[in-house]
């Protein structure tokens, strides 16, 4: 008989059948959103060719797809048995000639979320028993994952506030090339409104004239926003500094030197939330 015809049948039973019924219903809904991992990576040799990284986000999807119960000994009353988990890839291979390895790579990745918190030993039960963490939970897709990996590359508290809002969320939907170009024309157009230069200065130009080292034979000729303070060869550094940036990363035409992987452009956009910082310092007190 069809679950869900049992369930109409047991549901009229008066005392037993509602919560009999219940638990039938919540294990055919278990069943329903249970992916299997040849669902989410069909081809072995695609998964064994994935970063450990990336094999845990497969994993952390197929393991939160089981619910909080799975009918069987693997998962129950939301925790995970570690031995019975490979211990049932084993005896029902998802990837039957390569199972072995797949076996490997699927631990490596166990290992991984484990370092991350994402899974997390049950003090309180003997043996293998797992849970998936409140983080681990939230995360119920690959995009899900990889987004969280992503955003995980630098803290967005840590990041100059432009650079948070306006920055961020085009490196999380992976336009790198195009977060790194914001990050770097928020610089141009902070320092313009710092010196309240025309709109026409632009680049390294603008560079230049803002940043310009002061000249002990002619007083008053520094950059507005340069640090009279410091000797005239990091006077000349800083200008040369900010020159450099935006002649490297701020060209839209020109992609030779954006950063195209996720941990590269982060390093560029974090060292542009540092320039804008510098400004914010050197910026004169009416401008800010």
């Amino acid at each position: 008989m069809p679950p869900f015809v049992l369930g109409f049948v047991l549901s009229k039973i008066p005392g037993v059948g509602q919560p009999l019924c219940a638990a039938l219903c919540a294990r055919k809904l278990s069943a329903l959103m249970y992916t299997p991992l040849a669902t989410l990576v069909p081809n072995p040799d695609d998964l064994l060719a994935l970063t450990v990284e990336e094999v845990a986000g497969v994993l952390l999807t197929h393991l939160n797809s089981y619910g909080s119960n799975s009918g069987n000994d693997i998962v129950q009353r939301d925790q995970i048995n570690q031995h019975n988990f490979f211990n049932g890839l084993d005896h029902r291979p998802e990837y039957p000639d390569r199972q072995t390895e797949g076996n490997r790579v699927l631990m490596e990745a166990w290992s991984w979320l484990q370092g991350e918190s994402f899974l997390v030993r049950d003090a309180n039960q003997p043996g293998d028993w797992f849970f998936l963490s409140r983080r681990a939970r939230q995360l119920q897709s690959r995009d899900a994952f990889n987004a969280y990996r992503k955003a995980s590359l630098f803290p967005k508290g840590q990041l100059h506030e432009l650079i948070a809002a306006k920055v961020y969320p085009a490196f999380l939907r992976g336009e790198y090339d195009t977060a790194v170009f914001q990050a770097f024309r928020e610089i141009e157009i902070v320092v313009r409104q710092a010196g309240e230069f025309d709109a026409d200065l632009v680049g390294r130009d603008l560079m230049k004239e803002a940043f310009r080292p002061a000249n002990p034979n002619k007083p008053g000729m520094a950059g507005l926003l340069t640090d009279t303070t410091l000797p005239i060869a990091e006077q000349e550094g800083m200008m040369f500094l900010f020159m450099g940036a935006i002649g490297l990363y701020k060209n839209p035409q020109s992609h030779r030197n954006v950063p195209t992987e996720p941990i590269d452009a982060a390093e560029v956009i974090v060292f542009a939330s540092h320039l804008l910082r510098m400004v914010d310092r050197l910026r004169p007190p009416a401008t800010k």
